[in-house]
Protein backbone atom coordinates (compact mmCIF):
# COMPACT_ATOMS: atom_id res chain seq x y z
CA UNK A 1 0.00 0.00 0.00
CA UNK A 2 1.11 3.51 -0.78
CA UNK A 3 -0.10 6.52 1.18
CA UNK A 4 -1.17 9.41 -1.07
CA UNK A 5 -2.24 12.92 -0.21
CA UNK A 6 -3.90 15.87 -1.93
CA UNK A 7 -3.70 19.30 -0.32
CA UNK A 8 -5.91 22.25 -1.17
CA UNK A 9 -5.10 25.89 -0.62
CA UNK A 10 -8.37 27.36 -1.83
CA UNK A 11 -11.86 26.81 -0.45
CA UNK A 12 -13.15 25.00 -3.54
CA UNK A 13 -11.71 23.34 -6.56
CA UNK A 14 -13.82 23.62 -9.66
CA UNK A 15 -13.75 21.32 -12.62
CA UNK A 16 -14.75 22.80 -15.96
CA UNK A 17 -16.21 19.49 -17.07
CA UNK A 18 -19.83 18.94 -16.13
CA UNK A 19 -19.97 15.59 -14.35
CA UNK A 20 -23.67 15.34 -13.68
CA UNK A 21 -27.05 16.93 -13.40
CA UNK A 22 -28.19 17.25 -9.78
CA UNK A 23 -31.66 15.89 -9.18
CA UNK A 24 -32.69 15.48 -5.55
CA UNK A 25 -30.73 12.66 -3.95
CA UNK A 26 -29.23 11.51 -7.23
CA UNK A 27 -26.55 13.18 -9.31
CA UNK A 28 -27.22 11.84 -12.80
CA UNK A 29 -24.04 11.35 -14.81
CA UNK A 30 -23.88 12.20 -18.48
CA UNK A 31 -22.30 9.16 -20.15
CA UNK A 32 -21.19 8.37 -23.69
CA UNK A 33 -23.73 5.95 -25.21
CA UNK A 34 -20.94 4.42 -27.33
CA UNK A 35 -19.18 3.30 -24.12
CA UNK A 36 -22.12 2.71 -21.82
CA UNK A 37 -24.98 1.81 -24.15
CA UNK A 38 -28.43 2.92 -23.01
CA UNK A 39 -27.77 2.61 -19.28
CA UNK A 40 -28.39 5.51 -16.92
CA UNK A 41 -25.89 6.13 -14.14
CA UNK A 42 -26.05 8.28 -11.03
CA UNK A 43 -23.84 9.13 -8.07
CA UNK A 44 -25.34 9.40 -4.60
CA UNK A 45 -24.41 10.14 -1.02
CA UNK A 46 -27.93 9.38 0.23
CA UNK A 47 -28.70 6.01 -1.33
CA UNK A 48 -28.98 3.18 1.19
CA UNK A 49 -26.18 0.61 0.82
CA UNK A 50 -27.03 -3.06 1.19
CA UNK A 51 -23.92 -4.69 2.71
CA UNK A 52 -24.54 -7.92 0.78
CA UNK A 53 -24.64 -6.02 -2.52
CA UNK A 54 -21.51 -4.09 -1.48
CA UNK A 55 -19.65 -7.32 -0.75
CA UNK A 56 -20.73 -8.72 -4.16
CA UNK A 57 -19.25 -5.58 -5.75
CA UNK A 58 -16.02 -6.10 -3.78
CA UNK A 59 -15.98 -9.78 -4.85
CA UNK A 60 -16.19 -8.66 -8.51
CA UNK A 61 -12.75 -7.01 -8.19
CA UNK A 62 -11.20 -9.83 -6.18
CA UNK A 63 -11.19 -8.26 -2.72
CA UNK A 64 -11.20 -10.55 0.30
CA UNK A 65 -14.49 -11.02 2.11
CA UNK A 66 -14.93 -8.97 5.28
CA UNK A 67 -17.23 -9.64 8.25
CA UNK A 68 -20.57 -7.99 7.41
CA UNK A 69 -21.01 -6.62 10.95
CA UNK A 70 -17.71 -4.76 10.56
CA UNK A 71 -18.68 -3.49 7.11
CA UNK A 72 -21.96 -2.16 8.56
CA UNK A 73 -20.08 -0.50 11.42
CA UNK A 74 -17.57 1.09 9.02
CA UNK A 75 -20.44 2.52 6.94
CA UNK A 76 -22.22 3.88 10.04
CA UNK A 77 -19.08 5.64 11.29
CA UNK A 78 -17.92 7.07 7.97
CA UNK A 79 -17.99 10.81 7.36
CA UNK A 80 -19.02 10.36 3.72
CA UNK A 81 -20.41 7.32 1.92
CA UNK A 82 -20.77 7.66 -1.84
CA UNK A 83 -21.99 5.20 -4.42
CA UNK A 84 -22.49 4.77 -8.15
CA UNK A 85 -25.66 3.17 -9.44
CA UNK A 86 -26.71 1.81 -12.79
CA UNK A 87 -30.42 2.38 -13.31
CA UNK A 88 -32.07 -0.33 -15.44
CA UNK A 89 -35.80 -0.81 -15.71
CA UNK A 90 -37.26 -0.09 -12.29
CA UNK A 91 -34.16 -1.12 -10.33
CA UNK A 92 -30.81 0.39 -9.40
CA UNK A 93 -27.65 -1.73 -9.24
CA UNK A 94 -24.59 -0.81 -7.18
CA UNK A 95 -21.61 -0.49 -9.55
CA UNK A 96 -19.24 1.71 -7.53
CA UNK A 97 -18.50 2.73 -3.98
CA UNK A 98 -16.15 4.77 -1.79
CA UNK A 99 -16.23 6.17 1.71
CA UNK A 100 -14.26 8.70 3.74
CA UNK A 101 -13.47 9.17 7.41
CA UNK A 102 -12.67 12.61 8.76
CA UNK A 103 -11.90 14.81 11.75
CA UNK A 104 -14.74 17.06 10.42
CA UNK A 105 -12.41 20.06 10.15
CA UNK A 106 -9.13 19.60 8.31
CA UNK A 107 -8.53 16.02 7.19
CA UNK A 108 -10.31 13.18 5.43
CA UNK A 109 -9.12 9.78 4.26
CA UNK A 110 -10.83 8.02 1.36
CA UNK A 111 -11.28 4.24 1.72
CA UNK A 112 -12.64 1.28 -0.21
CA UNK A 113 -12.80 2.79 -3.71
CA UNK A 114 -14.27 0.13 -5.97
CA UNK A 115 -15.77 0.20 -9.48
CA UNK A 116 -17.33 -2.89 -11.05
CA UNK A 117 -14.95 -4.27 -13.75
CA UNK A 118 -17.61 -3.81 -16.45
CA UNK A 119 -17.45 -0.04 -15.82
CA UNK A 120 -13.68 0.38 -15.39
CA UNK A 121 -11.42 2.20 -17.90
CA UNK A 122 -14.29 4.38 -19.13
CA UNK A 123 -13.66 7.54 -17.07
CA UNK A 124 -16.30 6.75 -14.47
CA UNK A 125 -13.76 6.17 -11.67
CA UNK A 126 -12.11 9.56 -12.30
CA UNK A 127 -15.47 11.31 -12.35
CA UNK A 128 -16.43 9.52 -9.13
CA UNK A 129 -13.21 10.51 -7.36
CA UNK A 130 -13.76 14.14 -8.42
CA UNK A 131 -17.28 13.82 -7.00
CA UNK A 132 -15.85 12.53 -3.69
CA UNK A 133 -13.25 15.30 -3.54
CA UNK A 134 -15.84 17.97 -4.36
CA UNK A 135 -18.12 16.67 -1.59
CA UNK A 136 -15.25 16.80 0.91
CA UNK A 137 -14.14 20.24 -0.30
CA UNK A 138 -17.70 21.57 0.04
CA UNK A 139 -17.31 20.82 3.76
CA UNK A 140 -14.02 22.78 3.85
CA UNK A 141 -11.79 19.70 4.18
CA UNK A 142 -8.34 20.85 3.00
CA UNK A 143 -6.30 17.64 3.28
CA UNK A 144 -7.48 14.45 1.58
CA UNK A 145 -5.49 11.24 1.85
CA UNK A 146 -5.95 7.67 0.72
CA UNK A 147 -4.12 4.36 0.62
CA UNK A 148 -3.57 2.78 -2.78
CA UNK A 149 -2.30 -0.55 -4.00
CA UNK A 150 0.80 -0.10 -6.20
CA UNK A 151 -1.08 -0.95 -9.42
CA UNK A 152 -3.48 2.02 -9.04
CA UNK A 153 -1.05 4.72 -7.84
CA UNK A 154 -0.85 6.26 -11.34
CA UNK A 155 -4.66 6.48 -11.47
CA UNK A 156 -4.64 8.63 -8.31
CA UNK A 157 -1.64 10.68 -9.46
CA UNK A 158 -3.69 11.76 -12.51
CA UNK A 159 -6.21 13.17 -10.04
CA UNK A 160 -3.57 15.24 -8.23
CA UNK A 161 -2.66 12.91 -5.37
CA UNK A 162 1.04 12.72 -4.55
CA UNK A 163 2.92 10.04 -2.61
CA UNK A 164 4.48 11.04 0.69
CA UNK A 165 4.44 14.85 0.24
CA UNK A 166 7.09 16.86 2.06
CA UNK A 167 8.69 13.67 3.35
CA UNK A 168 5.58 12.74 5.34
CA UNK A 169 5.53 8.98 5.86
CA UNK A 170 2.45 7.00 6.76
CA UNK A 171 2.98 4.84 9.81
CA UNK A 172 1.19 1.58 10.51
CA UNK A 173 0.65 -0.51 13.61
CA UNK A 174 -0.58 -4.07 13.38
CA UNK A 175 -1.28 -6.47 16.25
CA UNK A 176 1.23 -9.29 16.53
Amino acid sequence: MVWLQKLFTTKTETDNNTLSEHSGERDWVTVDPKMFGNCKIFFSTNQSIDVYELEELCDSVGWARRPLRKVRKALQHSYLVASIWEFRGARSYLIGFARATSDHAFNATIWDVVIHPRFQSKGLGKAFMRYMINKLRSNDISNVTLFADPQVVDFYRCLGFIPDPEGIKGMFWYPE
